[in-house]
């Protein structure tokens, strides 16, 4: 065995903090994902420490060949197919989120010395949460309901690392954020896909930079054999109505995201995969809790700077522009329907008839 730490999905927005929270420790870390054009050119700003190899987690012989060469003292697996793109190939999706997750477990437990296998799991796997019946914020061992197909690969890849011989963790995520705007999605989709979502759903943030550092964390700490909650601190505590609005203020436009709709507080499907959490223990465990939402949205102002004066004179068209990409423009009703209005988008978004 090495002493190298295995990053899967190293070029995306979680895994590119990681690669560099592991090198910043003088770590000797292996960046894998797709080839890609885009993944290469990303490659060239790799850190002192971290190389890169390209491999497709859906091809076994290719996983073979990452972990008979690399040798992994631990891997750190976030490869996956998020929303909203999961639900528009969910084949693909359930290729890559449950089936390669199955393949590189088993390759990695076929190792002469089977390495610490990291698994980066989600909120999500505890399905939609009516906020006026479940006042309480989610624990590691609050009861998982996946109600969506997301929430569903990630509790059955995660039953499968906690079935297997490899001393493992699991890291639930929060909501990421980056105070780098542009690492993150800007699409028609995306704008969408947030229009849609319950104004006064309960969602739980989280730095990018914190959920490296927990996830480097976790390649050392004494907590094998642990599900750990990964959300920031208290003041990452929102409704999700008010995320957008505040990270549009601090670019400087102020108002210019349309009031969305309530969750239906009588429904217990109705409402988002998010919710708050209980980051107790995790913190306990890996320390990694250092920005707090209030400095992320100062950051934000700072790296705008004087750009923020001039957005102002262009808010009032970015908001009739947004209200036009709206989920429920001109569709009768008072509360959200997430699930309908991404179906009727984005594609099938309930679980599969693949067993959890």
């Amino acid at each position: 065995m090495s002493d190298t730490v295995l990053v899967t999905g190293a070029f995306g927005l979680v895994g590119s903090a990681t690669v560099r929270a592991l090198a910043a420790e003088g770590r000797s870390v292996v960046a894998t994902d797709l080839g890609t054009e885009a993944n290469r050119a990303k490659a060239q700003d790799l850190p002192s420490g971290a190389r890169a190899q390209w491999a497709d987690l859906t091809a076994p012989g290719e996983v073979q060949r990452l972990i008979d060469e690399i040798a992994p003292e631990a891997i750190v697996h976030l490869a996956a197919v998020i929303p909203p793109p999961i639900y528009r190939n969910r084949a693909l999706a359930r290729r890559v989120n449950v089936d390669a997750t199955r393949t590189l477990v088993d390759i990695a437990s076929a190792a002469a010395e089977p390495p610490r296998f990291v698994q980066a799991s989600s909120n999500a796997v505890y399905g939609s949460r009516n906020p006026h019946r479940n006042p309480d914020p989610v624990r590691a061992d609050t009861p998982p309901r996946p109600t969506e197909l997301y929430g569903q690969h990630k509790l059955e890849s995660e039953a499968y690392v906690r079935a297997s011989s490899l001393p493992w963790i699991v890291l639930r995520l929060g909501g990421v954020m980056s105070t780098d705007l542009s690492a993150l999605p800007f699409t028609m989709d995306a704008l969408y896909f947030e229009s849609a979502l319950p104004t006064d759903n309960r969602i739980h943030m989280v730095d990018v930079r914190d959920v490296a550092s927990a996830f480097a964390a976790a390649t050392v700490a004494d907590a094998v054999g642990e599900i750990l909650l990964i959300a920031g601190d208290e003041t990452h505590r929102m409704r999700q109505g008010d995320v957008g609005a505040a990270l549009a203020a601090a670019r400087g436009m102020p108002g210019v995201l349309p009031a969305g709709r309530p969750g239906d507080p009588d429904s217990d499907d109705d409402w988002f995969i998010t919710d708050w959490m209980d980051t107790t223990r995790a913190q306990e465990l890996l320390k990694f809790q250092h920005h707090s939402w209030p400095e992320m949205l100062d950051e934000i102002r700072v790296q705008t700077g004087w750009k923020r004066y001039p957005s102002r004179l262009i808010a009032p068209l970015a908001r009739a522009f947004v209200k036009r990409q709206g989920a429920y423009r001109g569709a009768p009703g008072r509360y959200a329907d997430p699930w309908g209005a991404l179906s009727a988008r984005l594609g099938d978004t309930s679980i599969d008839s693949a067993p959890v």
